[in-house]
């Protein structure tokens, strides 16, 4: 089962707790998987303001780890220093790809049952001890108690960012919304879930099934500009680019995410190269016309949006050529 959460989710720590109470057997092993709620949160950590706040999640987290009446709230309580002092709630504002980096490091180092204690000692930190799991020397301390040394050093060479990086794209790609969402195989269940839902996902679940890693980059790669993220799209392509970059199919996914990333240069060049071998390809001719236009090479992009527009009469392809056409005449009427 993978677990999908962000380290600062109220939802996520509830949802562990309800994973703990789950009758899922002893073959189910459990991973933790980065998704982050709050990208704009700030480095270093602010004080968590009171808008910030989610007053029901405090409630449900109350319910399942009770405290004394005379006790400060688990989830939020009043901003107060970097140590927190036990007992305060989640008091910061904390930036948590860092503390995504050490859960991924757990589990590379330790398996599935080191990254567990490595999480729980992460959430209990921010949402009961008030501590800053945004500080590094915070985030290096939590590990070690959980039985994880050496992440001060790990965090300052970066070890982890690309993998944490990855697995947010792969996230994405699969429509990962929601934290905490569990999934096992090809079945998702977003929220914080009864134990016995949660028993149901395990029993229930079809199998994925497993794809060569070209085929699932590819697929990643085309969801990923579908959703409008063209530089997501690009990391997800390096790989392929290396390996595979003479591919037809890799090159135009490439050139469309250099179009969407408005990198013009590297989209030109990589269509042109294309069309050098494949000039029938009326859409890459299309995206090169479109690639042109946007630089402002009119001229140069009529013939293009012309060629694509005889070879297939798409909307979009008429509609450039129009466009394009309509500049170069108001440019002859001046």
């Amino acid at each position: 089962m993978e677990v999908w959460a962000d380290m600062a989710c109220a939802w996520a720590y509830i949802g562990k707790r309800r994973l703990e109470q789950a009758r899922l057997g002893e073959d189910v092993e459990i991973v933790w998987r980065p998704y982050v709620i709050d990208p704009m949160a700030p480095v270093p950590s602010e004080p968590l303001e009171e808008e910030l706040r989610d007053q029901v999640a405090e409630g449900a987290l109350r319910a399942l780890h009770p405290a004394p009446t005379s006790a400060p709230a688990l989830v939020s309580a009043p901003a107060g220093d970097r140590s927190g002092d036990g007992g305060r709630g989640a008091t910061w504002r904390a930036n948590t790809f860092d503390a995504h980096r050490v859960v991924a490091l757990a589990y590379g180092r330790g398996g599935a049952a080191l990254q567990d204690a490595v999480v729980e000692r992460i959430l209990r930190a921010h949402f009961v001890e008030g501590s800053d799991i945004g500080d590094r020397a915070t985030l290096a301390a939590l590990a070690a108690e959980a039985g994880l040394d050496g992440m001060a050093e790990a965090l300052d060479r970066g070890d982890g960012a690309d993998e944490v990086r990855s697995w947010l794209l792969r996230g994405k790609a699969e429509g990962i919304a929601t934290s905490p969402t569990f999934v096992v195989g090809d079945t998702a269940v977003p929220g914080a879930q009864p134990p016995e839902v949660l028993a149901d996902l395990v029993r229930h679940a079809v199998p994925r099934r497993e794809l060569p890693d070209e085929v699932r980059w590819l697929r990643q790669a085309e969801t990923l500009l579908d959703a409008r993220d063209p530089l997501g799209a690009l990391r997800t392509l390096r790989p392929l680019l290396a390996d595979h970059g003479d591919d037809p199919a890799v090159r135009l996914l490439a050139a469309r995410a250099y179009f969407g990333s408005a990198q013009l240069g590297r989209a030109k060049e990589t269509l042109e190269s294309l069309l050098e071998r494949t000039p029938g390809d009326h859409y890459a001719r299309f995206l090169l016309g479109r690639t042109l236009e946007r630089a402002n090479r009119h001229p140069e992009a009529l013939p293009h949006l012309r060629l694509a527009a005889a070879m297939s009469p798409e909307p979009d392809y008429v509609d450039a050529l129009d466009r394009v056409e309509n500049r170069l005449a108001d440019r002859l009427t001046v």
